[in-house]
């Protein structure tokens, strides 16, 4: 079959990826097949998205053309008061300076050459990506917590994760709710390893490093879209808005566009390379909330949104200001959904989390490493973070009696090495 120099693994690996491909040519644009899985897969329902003519007109910018945005009202929330002796972040670009720093520091400016450093060295060899473990559970149980890899690197809850994929050095950050952004160096080992950032006024809800650019960590809160460009030293800002961001992820591989998530239920279309600060369009998707957004790893006009007890599909190019229709509804959640995202290779599977007692409330997600596990914290004692198999089979349990004795509520999992983050309520960062 011209593959005889692989191994069984790798021939299964490569079968599957070509079955799915083939599966997803075969259907037309307004159809697409998906599985959700709440522990269990549920089929959903297709509807086709309606279009006005045969092809669709080019996309142009609602801002340039001065046209206001149509969108849902914004429900009233409560806002979070602002923490007492805390500035307000103004508008524009943010300095990337420690907080209560006045001066140069050696340690601050080594911290953000090794940021540099590391992502210089990953230009170019995305490919990596697809590295996979052949001996996956083993590798989990040689995966431990010790002592100096626990350390508190920002002052509140952490509410969003990212990790830097390099392999040589561990890079962490983490957003917590009044807007700030600690960046760890684990692998340095010493106290000025950790460093905290103000770039946001509010919780910072989502993170990604650059999938195209890992020198670029592109930061969500309630108002603002900021990328930190460790090569200038500065976030910009990137969109602002009042609609009250919840999530996003990025459109394309080179990171120029995003799909925006809003707590009043509309999304955002945002385009980095337009002038101004403003979303290319918000788009009504019938959601009363819009908790979590995340695009199809393999067929990116395709984004999953995360709403009150809805999971839906949509085609980002059939989005418009009102009445935009899901591709496919993925039903079956009786309460109220934390998260939902597809699984990382083919993007076959869906991972969801809902308040209806079969797994702890917090937001379950893959590692992207391989397509069958997610890891989710859990409110089990002893502590622990727990990763499953899309069965639903407990794998295999993180704990450590010493060292972890608070729930991890937010995890992340390092593309490419043996490496899972979780983050508790103080801004506590344990790293297994």
């Amino acid at each position: 079959d011209g593959h005889s120099h692989l191994s069984a693994y790798e021939r299964k690996r490569l079968k599957n990826i070509t079955e799915n491909a083939k599966f997803f040519a075969s259907l037309e644009l307004h159809k697409v097949s998906t599985r959700a899985l709440c522990l269990k897969r549920s089929r959903g329902s297709r509807s086709k998205p309606k279009k006005a003519e045969e092809e669709l007109a080019p996309r142009r910018s609602m801002r340039l053309l001065r046209v206001e945005p149509s969108g849902l009202p914004v429900p009233e929330m409560p806002a979070q008061p602002e923490p007492e002796g805390y500035p307000q972040v103004p508008p524009g670009p943010v300095p990337m300076v420690p907080e209560g720093q006045v001066e140069d520091s050696k340690w601050t400016e080594a911290l953000l050459n090794t940021w540099m450093r590391i992502s210089e060295v990953l230009l170019g060899f995305g490919d990596l990506w697809w590295l996979w473990f052949s001996r996956y559970q083993e590798s989990l149980s040689r995966m431990m917590l010790s002592q100096e890899n626990i350390r508190k690197v920002v002052k509140s809850r952490v509410c969003s994760l990212a990790i830097h994929p390099s392999e040589s050095t561990i890079l962490v950050a983490a957003g917590d709710k009044w807007g700030h952004i600690g960046l760890w160096n684990v692998s340095c080992g010493s106290e000025e390893g950790a460093h905290i950032f103000i770039p946001h006024n509010l919780q910072v809800s989502c993170m990604h490093f650059s999938p195209c650019n890992p020198a670029h960590l592109l930061s969500l809160s309630y108002d603002t879209l900021r990328c930190g460009d460790v090569t200038r030293a500065v976030f910009d800002e990137i969109c602002r808005s009042e609609e009250n961001f919840s999530s996003f992820d990025f459109l394309e591989d080179n990171a120029c566009t995003a799909i925006v998530g809003q707590w009043d239920g509309a999304v955002a279309v945002v385009d980095r390379r337009t002038p101004g600060v403003s979303s290319e369009l918000s788009a009504d998707i019938g959601f009363r909330k819009t908790r979590t957004v995340h695009v199809h790893p393999m067929n990116k006009q395709y984004f999953l949104a995360a709403g009150l007890v809805d999971v839906c599909v949509f085609d980002v190019r059939y989005l418009k200001p009102r009445g935009s229709e899901p591709v496919s509804s993925l039903t079956g959640h009786t309460k109220s959904v934390a998260s939902a995202y597809f699984s990382p290779v083919t993007g076959s599977r869906v991972v969801t989390v809902c308040a209806d007692d079969r797994l702890s409330r917090f937001r379950a997600i893959w590692d992207p490493k391989q397509e069958h596990c997610f890891v989710v914290g859990s409110m089990a004692q002893p502590r622990q973070i727990s990763v499953f198999r899309d069965t639903g089979k407990l794998l295999h349990s993180f704990h450590s009696l010493d060292y972890l004795s608070s729930v991890c509520s937010i995890n992340v999992v390092h593309p490419r090495q043996s490496i899972l983050v979780g983050g508790n309520s103080s801004g506590r960062l344990h790293v297994f």
